[in-house]
């Protein structure tokens, strides 16, 4: 019997079962609080498939073409240095009709550019979407600045024509004054069309046809394809995938999903995994950038970071003679002052084994050196066998 309770009342049975359920609910919480406080969980970051692989077919697909800009203000190729642009302008002049009635060869017109159109064709664009066009110039040509592209033919890999641009251009600009001066904003001889190309043919791919898919790793790693290939088997709650080797996840589509491709890959690229990683640091020495991943480790192994440097200074002093002297002129006299740093200051300091990233971290900003010198460091220990990483040098 609860003692708040007085001694005269008998409560029900049930009362008091429910009353030391609810204490007892109330104990767990207060524990599992306390846990979460003192014993952090330390989870991985998960990742969607549709982040980690690549699907067989869902590509981009690249497009070129070769093309004239015309309507520039004086800013484009000079035909004498770029011999390509004229011959290019007499052969769309005879197409139009424009027959050799003139003499070509004095033509003097800066208002031509030829350049080189580049466009990405999505996966699965179908015939009259639009995509976006890159143009770029070959010549000597100052600015595209109120150019527009001509009717220009875009060839995909297999020399096929994909999709033909046309259009307004779109880019930066340059002035320059008469005393030499200039401004100039983004890259004149550069430009972009939005939805300069009209797509005139589709890709021969249709991804219902296929029996089985494969799954492009973007980080190939075979710790992260065997567990792609776990994590969609035990979704579809059969053995469907298997990890081929460290880039590729084969799955076979069940055949009660062969008419709902789609909907099969929208539930598989949701599932979620752990990537792997392989323990890597890479180093820029141009910019001094360091990225370490989590799982780098050493041995155990002691540096030491130290550098000779010597200072001079001068101090010129005016040097001037008295009130009273004859003769005394007054001169400027040198002061030289040398300071020799040897390094006495700087401390050995020792790396246990198996030590953590952030542990290794703070060991090498303890020594207060630089990124510079952390380069060398780092460099070193590789040499000396105790850096348990591979090191990237860009």
């Amino acid at each position: 019997m609860p003692a708040f309770l007085p001694l005269s009342i008998s409560p029900p049975r049930l009362q008091t079962v429910k009353w030391c359920r609810a204490r007892l609910y109330s104990c767990l919480a207060a524990l599992g609080m306390i846990l979460l406080i003192f014993y952090p969980y330390q989870g991985h970051a998960t990742s969607r498939l549709k982040d980690v692989v690549n699907f067989e077919g869902v590509r981009d697909n690249m497009l070129v073409g070769y093309g004239l800009v015309v309507g520039l203000n004086g800013t484009g190729d000079t035909l004498t240095n770029s011999p390509f642009t004229e011959r290019s302008l007499i052969g769309m002049l005879e197409r139009l009709g424009v027959q050799e009635a003139g003499d070509f060869s004095s033509m003097k017109t800066k208002n031509i550019a030829a350049v080189m159109v580049t466009a990405t064709l999505p996966a699965f664009a179908a015939q009259g979407s639009r995509v976006d066009v890159t143009v770029s110039t070959m010549g000597d040509a100052k600015s595209l600045l109120g150019g527009t592209l001509l009717v220009t033919p875009l060839l995909g890999a297999d020399g096929e024509v994909y999709a033909v641009g046309q259009g307004s251009i779109s880019t930066g600009f340059s002035a320059q004054g008469q005393s030499g001066s200039s401004v100039t904003k983004g890259v004149p001889t550069s430009g972009r069309i939005a939805d300069g190309a009209i797509v005139e043919r589709e890709i021969n791919f249709r991804l219902a046809d296929l029996a089985s898919l494969r799954l492009s790793l973007r980080n190939p790693d075979f710790t992260t394809a065997r567990r792609v290939a776990e994590a969609i088997n035990k979704d579809l709650k059969m053995q469907a995938a298997e990890a081929v080797d460290l880039a590729t996840v084969r799955m076979l589509v069940p055949d009660d999903r062969r008419n709902d491709i789609v909907g099969l890959m929208t539930e598989v690229e949701q599932l979620t995994v752990v990537p792997d990683q392989v323990a890597r640091v890479v180093i820029d020495e141009q910019s001094g950038i360091i990225v370490m991943g989590e799982n780098v480790r050493i041995n155990t192994v002691a540096i030491a970071q130290g550098n000779l440097t010597i200072k001079i200074s001068e101090t010129p002093q005016v040097s001037q003679p008295g009130p009273l002297s004859q003769g005394g002129k007054t001169v400027v006299v040198p002061r030289t002052d040398i300071s020799i740093d040897e390094g006495k200051d700087k401390k050995l300091a020792t790396l246990q084994s198996g030590v953590s990233l952030q542990e290794l971290v703070q060991s090498l900003n303890a020594l207060g050196i630089g990124p510079r010198d952390m380069i060398s460091i780092l460099q070193s220990i590789k040499t000396a066998g105790a850096l348990q990483a591979d090191l990237e040098i860009m």
